[in-house]
């Protein structure tokens, strides 16, 4: 249904990640990957959505003197949020056993900002799911590093992995947010911009 309403749009998704490439394809969307390197670097005093929603519209920069009329590009971020600290992803495996125990035992938000700019137009929209952990044990957290991928997510964690399915007790909000991305968001801000 939205692919018909949007045949005459390009869309450009600026995204590397398979899970986001994913929920595009299973939209039924016609869509170009088109990726361009960023330092995802931002100033010290944004706080909370500021986070991604900066890191969103620097990651569509790059793509600006690119832009034809009829494309609309959509660029992402997600973040999570804990303590008034930023976590984002892991260096190495170290620092995913710190993010994981950090996250034990505690509710945290998960934050996903996604731009959509077109030559005309930027809006960027955010999405907050909050997620609980029970208590993990090291060797719970030590099972997951070692067996799954924590290095390319927010937090150290896939909720879609082993670790969502044996340690997360509630959720608040959209499961695909916390997954990369607000599936029903950008359904909604792609519909407004076929008209």
């Amino acid at each position: 249904m939205l692919a018909k309403k949007l045949k005459h749009k390009h869309l450009i998704l600026a995204s590397g990640s398979p899970r986001r490439q994913q929920f595009f394809k299973d939209l039924g969307l016609n869509f170009e990957i088109r990726l361009k390197p960023v330092d995802e670097i931002y100033p010290p005093k944004l706080r909370h959505f500021e986070i991604s929603d900066y890191l969103a519209q620097l990651k569509s920069f790059p793509f600006e003197s690119d832009l034809q009329p009829n494309d609309i590009l959509i660029t992402s971020d997600t973040i999570v949020w804990l303590n008034n600290e930023a976590l984002g992803k892991p260096k190495n495996e170290a620092d995913a056993f710190l993010m994981l125990k950090k996250l034990s035992n505690t509710t945290h938000e998960v934050i996903t900002s996604v731009c959509f700019k077109t030559t005309t137009s930027q809006k960027t929209v955010a999405s907050v799911t909050k997620v609980t952990f029970k208590n993990l044990t090291d060797e719970e957290i030590n099972y997951y590093i070692q067996n799954y991928q924590p290095y390319d997510k927010a937090g150290g964690y896939g909720i879609q992995e082993w670790i969502g399915n044996i340690a997360i007790t509630k959720i608040e909000g959209t499961y695909n947010n916390v997954v990369g991305l607000p599936v029903d968001v950008v359904y909604r801000e792609l519909l407004a911009l076929s008209k």
